[in-house]
């Protein structure tokens, strides 16, 4: 299950668009979804280095593995998650 973000309608608001990232990444957790897909969009970059700047905050940081940038796609993010499943760890 992937959960997409896209900001397209939002791009322009501060408040709103920090509210969105912080849902999606709660709803991605409490979910256990393995990727988020942001769209910044293209634009300036300035929307994508806004995101990237709110997944670099070292309490958000601490809720997924990777940012992977879309090679093909300049204004789409995606987000990896490594839950924990419970299961202890193998040595």
């Amino acid at each position: 299950m992937k959960l997409v973000l896209d900001l397209h309608d939002i791009y322009n608001k501060g408040r709103d668009i920090e509210r969105a990232l912080h849902d999606i990444i709660a709803e991605a957790v409490a979910t256990k979804a393995p990727v988020v897909e942001i769209i910044p969009g293209k634009g300036s970059g300035a929307l994508k280095k806004h995101v990237l700047r709110f997944l670099e905050q070292k309490e958000i940081k601490a809720l997924y593995h990777r940012i992977d940038k879309d090679s093909k796609n300049f204004g789409r993010l995606f987000v990896h998650f490594r839950h924990n499943t419970g299961k202890p760890k193998r040595r």
